[in-house]
């Protein structure tokens, strides 16, 4: 189905992601993410003041986030402006995403902006009191570290979702190593002519504040912490976990940023995009779980869902994106759809740049919509695994009025 609720060209940006503990690990990341929407927003004539909904995607708790959505608004201006924040681990960016459509598509609102943010590093520890526990003590949890160790429906840890489907479809630590180089090759297409692609969705060179905002703490060129790979490098890696298959070298990093897309009524759409004569429409929804312990399995059927709610196939995609914590996500997924590693996720992806949770699916559509503009147009899917071993998917497609390439 085609939903009445459009992108309008533009109408999205995404911050560098940094490496934990890197330039953003003193940043609340909803005051950090209202400070780049407001000077974003400064930037398109219009746009904030046709804002009439909002959508805060978070999955890692920050000191005032009780306030949400209508603080992160009021910060940048948006003093009339309400929502939800929601929290799905990974698909956070894609439920977020849904929720404005289906805030716009309903007659709610006109204009939606589904801004997402997270932070790995310095994350919370929390307290639990408990009086009646032994000695009135209660439990306590290291928000990151811990869920990133502990899925208590196993009890495991997350990398042992994907030394199982490793083990399941024999995925080989050489085979992962060779779709990290491709990634990485990928990446390296983003950067090219001063990370010309980068600097369509992107303000580079990127001044990063200090927790204060009232001063630059630091200047990014573009992503900070990413690693380029040789095999030599690769091979000399040892997995992660004893016997298995995954090393370091295989998986994400944990990271830091934000992105925003806003979502509106067709004909407003229009009036809002950045060129008028591209129309970026929303067609298709998915949502998967794969057995338990099995996450990298989800994308493959969640993605499914989706394309068949948009009437299409694998073989219709002009481009794909995919959230990719484990190098053996994407082999997983070409093998299952014989896509090959090589024709997707172009110009970069999560296993490069990094992980930093809610707003990663959100650059990633990001992306796929550029990477189609730059192609002259075509159809797009992004789909990606999340804790819980669940998975969410969207499937859209960009005209861009015949302009061609």
């Amino acid at each position: 189905m085609a939903y009445s609720a459009e992108i309008p060209y533009r109408a999205y940006w995404s911050t560098p992601f940094a490496r934990w503990q890197g330039s953003f690990a003193n940043l609340n990341s909803i005051e950090f993410a209202a400070h780049v929407a407001k000077g974003e927003l400064a930037k398109r004539e219009g746009l904030a003041e046709s804002i009439d909904h909002g959508v805060l995607g978070i999955s890692v708790p920050q000191k005032h986030a009780f306030y949400g959505l209508p603080w992160l608004a009021g910060l940048v201006g948006l003093k009339d402006v309400t929502g939800p924040a929601i929290m799905q681990a990974c698909a956070t960016g894609v439920r977020t995403l849904l929720a404005a459509v289906e805030e716009v598509q309903s007659g709610l609102s006109s204009v939606s902006i589904a801004v997402n943010c997270d932070r790995t590093s310095n994350g919370p520890h929390i307290y639990y009191p408990n009086p009646r526990g032994p000695g009135g003590t209660g439990a306590s949890e290291d928000w990151v570290m811990d869920n990133f160790n502990c899925d208590p429906l196993g009890p495991h840890a997350m990398i042992r979702t994907a030394e199982n489907v490793a083990m399941k479809h024999q995925i080989a630590t050489s085979e992962q190593h060779d779709a990290v180089l491709v990634r990485e090759a990928q990446y390296r297409h983003a950067l090219a002519d001063d990370s010309a692609f980068l600097k369509r969705f992107m303000t580079l060179p990127f001044q990063v504040p200090d927790p204060a905002y009232r001063k630059t703490a630091a200047t990014l060129d573009g992503d900070e912490g990413v690693n380029f790979s040789t095999r030599e490098d690769l091979a000399r890696l040892k997995p992660v976990v004893r016997d298995g298959s995954v090393t370091f070298g295989g998986q994400t990093h944990p990271a830091d940023g934000n992105a925003a897309i806003i979502v509106a009524k067709s004909d407003r759409a229009r009036e809002l995009s950045a060129n008028s004569k591209i129309r970026i429409t929303l067609n298709g929804f998915g949502t998967d779980r794969a057995a338990l312990a099995h996450m990298p399995e989800a994308p493959v059927p969640a993605a499914r869902k989706a394309l068949a709610a948009a009437g299409k196939s694998f073989s219709d995609m002009d481009a794909i994106k995919t959230h990719n914590p484990f190098a053996i996500n994407d082999i997983l997924f070409s093998r299952e759809t014989g896509v090959p590693v090589d024709r997707f996720n172009n110009y970069g992806c999560s296993l490069v740049w990094g992980h930093p949770q809610a707003p990663m699916g959100t650059r990633s559509i990001i992306e796929l919509i550029e990477e189609l503009v730059a192609r002259g147009g075509g159809w797009g899917l992004f789909t990606g695994c999340a804790a819980g071993d669940s998975a969410m998917a969207v499937v859209l497609h960009v005209d861009d009025g015949g302009q061609g390439p």
